[in-house]
């Protein structure tokens, strides 16, 4: 079985092309940041890998559309490599991710904020949580039991 699933950055805005013919397709290349589990020196420096990734059609339009640099997304595929001679006569082998879904791993108020993009009013606060006992466990007021959908 071939799958992969990737939890990373963007390094960049996604790199989209559209096939040539009648049925032109759109495609679009990024690379995904992605932080090993387990710290390679011990001055506390995360490492990470670095990931191409390809998608096709619909998925390659969405990207071009809401991905970009920074963002933090959610990516399964499977691996396809492949190889090509370059201009120099030399055999440069591939290694990329096929997109076969992809998404958003967090809200757009956290990706702006790590993208440290500016927002002209000030966002509304975040509502108070309810008050707890101390437990875990939300409060919930005597004589509501009648309007929930469960018992």
């Amino acid at each position: 079985m071939n799958k992969v699933i990737l939890m990373g950055r963007l390094t960049r805005d996604p790199e989209v092309r559209y096939s040539q013919g009648d049925n032109s397709m759109a495609i679009a290349r990024y690379t995904l940041a992605v932080d090993r589990r387990f710290r390679r020196n011990n001055d506390g420096e995360q490492s990470a890998d670095f990931i191409g990734c390809v998608a096709f059609g619909r998925s390659a339009e969405f990207a071009e559309k809401y991905f970009r640099q920074g963002l933090k997304v959610i990516v399964t595929g499977r691996i396809q490599t492949g190889s090509y001679t370059n201009k120099d006569g030399q055999k440069v082998y591939t290694t990329d991710v096929v997109v076969e879904d992809q998404e958003f791993a967090e809200s757009k108020a956290v990706s702006d904020a790590n993208a440290g993009s500016f927002r002209a009013a000030a966002p509304s606060p975040a509502p108070a949580p309810a008050s707890d006992a101390g437990d875990g466990f939300m409060n919930i007021p005597d004589g509501i039991d009648e309007e929930l959908p469960f018992n």
